[in-house]
């Protein structure tokens, strides 16, 4: 028991210390990590689509307002919204979001979509 305390001990000396100086150094978020749902507002339609998958009704779309919101807390990150978004405007974000002392859901407000002109064929 000692020789191996000692020995992990000694071997400490050399490595790299497995701690960062937090908030002056900041870690890369390791592969996998789910992160929090993020919305594209330049390719959201505001379908609802995704506040209908999400479990736990964390999204809420409001059309009439052209907003779209996620409470965080109410998110467990099982990214049923992003794999049902005919637009791919969800996505993971890997890091973490900004130290709050408030529980308000994040709304995003998307801009009205440009309307596509329709294009005459020309006459024969």
């Amino acid at each position: 028991m000692g020789l191996k305390l000692g020995s992990m001990t000694f071997g400490s000396l050399f490595k790299k210390p497995e701690t960062t100086l937090y908030p002056f150094e900041k870690k890369e978020p390791p592969a996998g990590l789910k992160g929090m749902v993020e919305n594209d507002p330049a390719l959201c339609i505001l379908c609802g689509i995704c506040e209908k998958r999400c479990p736990t009704g964390a999204i809420v779309v409001a059309k009439a307002d052209r907003t779209w919101a996620i409470n965080r807390l109410r998110c467990v990150q099982c990214q049923s919204c992003i794999l049902a978004c005919p637009k791919a405007s969800l996505y993971m974000n890997p890091q973490p979001p900004a130290i709050t002392t408030t529980i308000e859901p994040v709304v995003v407000e998307v801009p009205e979509q440009p309307k596509k002109a329709k294009v005459a064929e020309p006459a024969e």
